[in-house]
Formats: structure tokens, sequence, C-alpha cells
């Protein structure tokens, strides 16, 4: 005995234009129907598992029909939510409507928009504290304070503590002072007004909340401003006054700064032409970086060895350009103190024969 009526066969012949089924033959099709519904059922069910849901969708169904059935499956989906439409003459009978669409007008239909391609973006979270206005995150009004400081939040019956980012203040000094030192380096870097800015930086104390800006600052007028030789020159001037500054605990920016220090001594161009001596841009940031090894080399460990890595990775790769091998060699001659942390002594005294060898052929 089947679960599948035999009017059920009927009713299903008739939507597909058989109007004369035999009542034998809808009554020996019925078991079929049963048959081939337990196992579209069965793996649906294993697809709905291996998605390590609960509860069945028409996905689930849909998955093995694309896959396990011999014949595909046409038709054309409109997304939308089903249509129930009464039936005439029956005051509780409802059927669902379904439309039918002229192949011609679909193919003739414009096309939907392009989706946009796959991308990262890097944008600030917060800044010390300060979440900055940008389109990236939420606008800091959906916040609101509580009157405790705090909020709490029922989720999964566990409460939840949410705390308010802590705003970074800048004293309206010094955000002056930051705005005309970003507009000596950038507008003025040949001027005396930037030389005494230099020295600013070099010797005043109460900077260290500008620290983070200038940071951003360098880094990002690095990446954009490759073929400004002045510019560079400037910025590299800037990062040296700021580690002569012994009131600025620069420690924890040294991951940010190193990447533009390193570009602006290895990069491939730097300037437009001839006439921008980028050779003496990279001697001097050969001493700025020795400057960062000889200062901050005891309070990383591996600051010396990855920096020496990636000279080396320059020096020795032959696709890289003269001016990049020219960068490397006066970054490693430089930083020659990596000889001194050698304990071994004889394995320190070849080192530096090695040391020297280079040196005289250079």
């Amino acid at each position: 005995m089947s679960i599948v009526a035999k009017e059920t066969i009927e009713v299903i012949a008739q939507g597909i234009g058989i109007n004369n089924l035999l009542a034998d033959a809808a009554l020996s099709l019925a078991p079929d129907v049963e048959y081939r519904m337990r196992e579209i059922m069965q793996e649906a069910i294993k697809c709905m598992r291996h998605s390590r849901r609960t509860t069945l969708t028409t996905d689930d169904v849909e998955f093995h029909s694309v896959f396990f059935l011999p014949q595909p499956v046409y038709g054309f989906a409109s997304g939308g939510p089903l249509q129930l439409k009464r039936a005439v003459g029956h005051r509780d009978l409802f059927y669902i409507y379904d439309k039918d669409v002229d192949l011609k007008d679909v193919i003739e239909a414009p096309l939907p928009k392009a989706p946009l391609d796959t991308g990262v973006v890097c944008h600030w979270l917060a800044i010390e504290g300060v979440q900055p206005a940008i389109p990236e995150n939420a606008p800091v009004g959906v916040i609101v304070a509580p009157s405790n400081g705090k909020t709490y939040e029922q989720k999964d019956e566990l409460p939840v503590d949410i705390k308010l980012p802590v705003k970074h203040v800048l004293s309206r000094e010094l955000q002056l002072y930051f705005d005309k030192i970003t507009e000596l380096t950038l507008r003025k870097s040949d001027s005396a007004l930037f030389k005494e800015a230099l020295v600013s930086l070099a010797t005043d104390s109460g900077l260290h909340p500008l620290v983070p800006y200038f940071t951003y600052f360098i880094a990002d007028e690095v990446s954009r401003g490759l073929n400004d030789y002045s510019l560079l020159f400037a910025l590299m001037r800037v990062v040296w006054s700021l580690l002569q500054n012994p009131h600025i605990h620069i420690e924890p920016y040294l991951h940010q700064l190193m990447p533009s220090v390193v570009t602006c001594l290895v990069s491939k161009k730097l300037g437009n032409g001839i006439a921008d001596n980028h050779w003496e841009l990279r001697d001097f940031t050969a001493k700025l970086v020795a400057s960062i090894c000889k200062r901050f080399g005891h309070v990383y460990n591996t600051l010396q060895t990855r920096l020496t890595k990636t000279l080396l990775n320059a020096l020795l790769d032959p696709k890289r350009a003269l001016t990049q091998h020219y960068g490397a060699i006066q970054g490693l001659a430089e930083c020659e103190l990596l000889l001194e942390k050698q304990k071994n002594e004889m394995k320190r005294n070849e080192a530096w024969r090695v040391y020297g060898a280079i040196l005289s052929c250079y």
C-alpha cells in the first residue's frame, strides 16, 4: 500500500497534459513515485547534515537534483513569495498562482549590475582610543553612554559588559603644532623654519601624544609620494628628529615606522629623475636604520635579524635594480652592530674579516 494516492498521480498527469491516464497505470505508478520521493528526501537530509543544520530547506533538495538526477531540472525561479489565489466556484479552495513567463521577455530583460570585485581594505578602527569619523566605522552618535558607564545586555542568558571607547583628546596647542609641522614637511622642507621645526621635534617635551599621528602621517605620505624626492627626505629627517627626542617613547610605534624607512632605503625608484639625488637619501636612511638598531636592538631581539634578512633578500635577488642593491649594501654596511653580538671570539673575528673584504670591494 503506497502513501501516494492514485488520485494524486492522476492530478499530476493532468498537470503535464496527460488527461487519459488509466486507473491501473496510476495505481502502478504510485509505489514508484513514493520510492523516488523517499530517495530524494534521504539524499537531501544528507546534504542538510553535512551543512550542520537541523532544518531541511529547498536548497538541499535542489542540490540533490542538480548533482544526482540523470536529467537536469529546467525552470525559471522568480525568487519572490508564493501567491495563493482562490479557485473559482470554491470558497475554501486555494492554489498557488504560477505565472507563465515568456522566454523572450527573460532573454531581452536588461542584465543586472555586475557585482563588485572582492578586495581587502584596511582602515583605522581606533587611534589611541579615538574612533576616526570615516564611513567604515559606525557613527559615534549611535553609542549612547549609560548612566553608570556600562551597558548590560542579555545574550544566551549571559550578561555582556559593553565598554565605551576611551577618547584621546589633544589640546588645541598640540593640534596647531601638528598641523604646522605637517605643512612645513609637505610644502617648505627647504626653509629655515623647517630646520627649526626639526630641532623642536628632537628636543621639546610633551610631544608624545602626537607620536601616533606623526607615524600615520609618515607612512601615508611615503606610500603616496615615492616620486617626490624632497618630501621623502623631509619625512626621513622628521623620523630622525623623533628618534633623537629623549622625552618620546617611540618603541610601540617602530613596527609602523620601519616599513616606511626600509622603503626609502631599498625602493626601486625614489624621485622623478636623475636630478633627484636619491643616493643621498639612501645614505641618510641607512644611517637612520643603523641608529634604530643601535638604540632598540636590545629591546626587540629580532629587529636586527629581520632587517638583515630583508636587506639580504634585496641584495641577492638578481631581478632587483642596482639602486636596490645599493640601498641594501649601505644598510648592511651601517648595521655592523650584528658582528658585536657574536659571542664566539673566533667567529666574530672571521665575521669582521669578511666584513672588511666586502667593504674593500665596495
